[in-house]
Parts: C-alpha cells; sequence; structure tokens
C-alpha cells in the first residue's frame, strides 16, 4: 500500500509571516538596536519600521518630530528642576545699569562685565552722568571687555538720548529701546525681560543659539532667524526663564568644549554629534563631520 503524502494545509502567509517573526528576532542580537529598545528611544522605533528584515514592507518610516509639544514641555520641565528661579546674570541696580552691562556683554563674557560695572557705576552712578560724559573718558573704565571704543560711544550715545528724549527713563517698549544705539534685539529683549516683565521675545546669546541648536528647536544660524523659530516652539511665558536656563546650562554644563553629558538633565533628549557620553542609540553627525569618524 502506498502512502500519500499529506499538503501542508497551512497557508503560505502564514509562513511568511513566521519567516518575517523569526528575521525580526535578530535585532535582539544589534546592540545598538537593543539599546535603543531599552531607553525607548525613537531609534528604536524608527529601527523596526524599516520594511524587510522583521518590519512590515511599505510602511512608511516614522519620522522624529523634535518640535513635537509634550518633548517641549519635558524640556522646559527639567530646566525649571534644574535651574528654578533663575535671573539676570548681568549684576545691576536698575534699568539703565541693566542696559549698559549688556551693552558691555556684547563678545564678553558676563563673568567680565561683573567685574568692570562696579567701577563704571561707582564713577558714573546715574544715566545723566555718563550723558554728560566724553567716550574717551569711558573707554579706559571698560577697555577690558573688548571692543571698547565703540561700546564707549554706543553708551554715551544711548544715555544723551534717553536723557534728551525719553526724560531720563530707560524706555519700556521694544520699539523705543532700538531707537537707542548699540541696542539690537537681544540686548532689548534682556531690558524688557530681565527688570520690565515683559516677554517680547527670547534673549539669543551664544548659549542659548548653540545649545538650541544641539536640542533641534532650530536649524538656523542667525540671531533673528532662531528667536523666530524658538517663539513659535516655546510657550510665551516660557520665553524669559528659558534663556536664563540655556544661559546658566551652557556654564555649568553644556560648555562648548567639551560638555560634560553625564551631568546633563537633558541627556537623553538630545542628540548632538558631539556629545562626550550618550544613553542614546541614534546621534546626529555634527554638521559638517563625517560621522564615521567618531570613536
Amino acid at each position: 500500500m502506498v502512502t500519500k503524502k499529506k499538503k501542508s494545509t497551512t497557508p503560505p502567509s502564514a509562513n511568511n509571516g513566521r519567516k518575517g517573526r523569526a528575521a525580526g528576532k535578530s535585532n535582539i542580537n544589534n546592540p545598538t538596536l537593543a539599546t535603543t529598545a531599552r531607553m525607548g528611544h525613537p531609534a528604536a522605533h524608527l529601527s523596526r519600521n524599516r520594511g524587510g528584515e522583521g518590519g512590515a514592507p511599505g510602511k512608511p518610516k516614522a519620522k522624529r518630530n523634535e518640535l513635537a509639544a509634550v518633548r517641549v514641555a519635558e524640556i522646559l520641565r527639567r530646566l525649571d528642576v534644574a535651574y528654578p528661579n533663575v535671573r539676570c546674570a548681568l549684576t545691576h541696580k536698575d534699568a539703565w545699569q541693566l542696559l549698559a552691562a549688556t551693552i558691555l556683554s556684547a563678545q564678553c563674557t558676563d563673568v567680565r562685565v561683573n567685574m568692570v560695572t562696579p567701577e563704571l557705576f561707582r564713577l558714573y552712578p546715574t544715566v545723566q552722568d555718563v550723558a554728560r560724559a566724553r567716550p574717551e573718558e569711558i573707554e579706559p573704565v571698560i577697555q577690558s571687555t573688548g571692543f571698547f571704543r565703540n561700546k564707549a560711544k554706543n553708551m554715551v550715545g544711548a544715555a544723551r538720548r534717553i536723557v534728551g528724549e525719553f526724560g531720563g527713563r530707560v524706555p519700556g517698549t521694544m520699539e523705543e529701546l532700538l531707537t537707542l544705539p548699540g541696542v539690537a534685539r537681544k540686548t532689548a529683549n534682556v531690558v524688557l525681560g530681565s527688570w520690565f516683565g515683559l516677554a517680547e521675545g527670547v534673549v539669543v546669546d551664544t548659549h542659548v543659539q548653540r545649545i538650541s541648536r544641539r536640542l533641534e528647536l532650530t536649524k538656523a544660524d542667525d540671531p533673528v532667524a532662531i528667536e523666530r523659530e524658538l517663539v513659535k516652539a516655546l510657550p510665551r511665558e516660557k520665553w524669559i526663564d528659558f534663556s536664563h536656563q540655556i544661559i546658566h546650562h551652557g556654564r555649568a554644563v553644556c560648555v562648548a568644549r567639551g560638555p560634560k553629558c553625564h551631568q546633563c538633565t537633558l541627556e537623553d533628549l538630545c542628540h548632538a554629534g558631539d556629545k562626550t557620553w550618550s544613553t542614546v542609540g541614534c546621534i546626529i553627525p555634527p554638521k559638517g563631520r563625517n560621522s564615521s569618524r567618531r570613536k
């Protein structure tokens, strides 16, 4: 008697599904995917959805949205925890002192400015005193801040306009502040936010410019364009605090050379290519560099 061989009753599609799942299990042996999966990082999600091996053919890859409201809210929450009640780092007692100190802070550290302003304000206590002075008299006092001739000219010019056109009071609007010599949007935002408590924009200094790009909150290079993108990404009530917090973070942790990523409260939300330590498996290559050279 000849025994007939039974035909398989399992549909071909089921066999293909088992093969796909078996192939998908091979991802477990991939250290990068295993790490990202454990961390719950978007890279794991992206890797599983590429189609073919362990993925669904034809399914579009999920795109990480760095400006998602939930992510931005988490960044702001962590900054609030790390830097509560932050204030402007420039030492001042009134609006004029803050304006003068901010003019001096261009291309200069706040630490250096705070070393110079006590003597400046001792010699010229009021805006009227500065308005009566000649730039040549101010220059030796502020020389260590750099670009001192231009800064002295702008400071005296701003003081004279404040005395002559605004009755000796620093104006409290963006439009009026921008009419003063040496005052651009950054300086105006510092005065409006730190003295008047008005959120008319976001202060974009070197720290805010650098770290906002690292956090992918902006892709712009120009400070004005960066501010324009930040005001869209951040709730208005956080515009003032965000700048102060990022400035403190840039000085203490996310320094330009050799950032202290192991101490960073935002580390797992940052995908910068020059990180010194990382728990995330998907790192965006540094701009203008070959990521394959990273060790």
